[in-house]
């Protein structure tokens, strides 16, 4: 699914959630987008299956002229991976100052916390239609004059309507 760009060219959807969410990580969390998203490459598949980057928190500067301080990524971890993600923090904070393109990160702060990857969790299947709503998505879609479109459309409603409850 794609949106509009600024000349009505289409524009994937991550990139314009990325261009919404990046700010708001970064004000927030003091986090890009990017580097969640590269975690894994940053860090190996290995040790990104149990920790995630949470923040940076930066030192604050009382002045301007206060010298430049790296500021310490605080890392969520999950059971053995504290002790990895310990014994490795040198050459993890190389690959994200790598990653950030200058000395960014002085140190780590792990932090012990599950962490859920949806990825191995199974999706739950949608229900079968009853017939009254299976003629109300054949009704819906069938004014599209597009075959390959409208089976398209009839698949996608079938799973919308199958995850949701049915009203009693």
């Amino acid at each position: 699914m794609a949106g509009k760009g600024p000349f009505g060219n289409p524009v994937p959807v991550s990139d314009l959630a990325t261009e919404i969410l990046d700010p708001v990580l970064r004000r927030r969390a003091g986090i890009s987008v990017g580097l969640v998203q590269s975690w894994e490459e940053i860090v190996g598949p290995r040790l990104a299956a149990k920790t995630r980057p949470e923040k940076i928190q930066w030192p604050r500067r009382l002045h301007e002229d206060d010298p430049f301080e790296p500021a310490t990524l605080v890392v969520a971890c999950e059971g053995v991976a504290a002790l990895h993600l310990q014994h490795e923090s040198g050459e993890v904070i190389g690959r994200v100052n790598a990653f950030l393109g200058f000395t960014a990160i002085g140190r780590l702060r792990i932090v012990q916390k599950p962490i859920t990857d949806t990825s191995l969790q199974p999706k739950p299947r949608p229900r079968q239609l009853t017939e009254g709503e299976r003629a109300r998505l054949r009704a819906t879609v069938g004014n599209i004059e597009d075959e390959g479109l409208r089976a398209s459309l009839e698949r996608l409603g079938a799973t919308v309507i199958g995850t949701k409850h049915r009203k009693t």
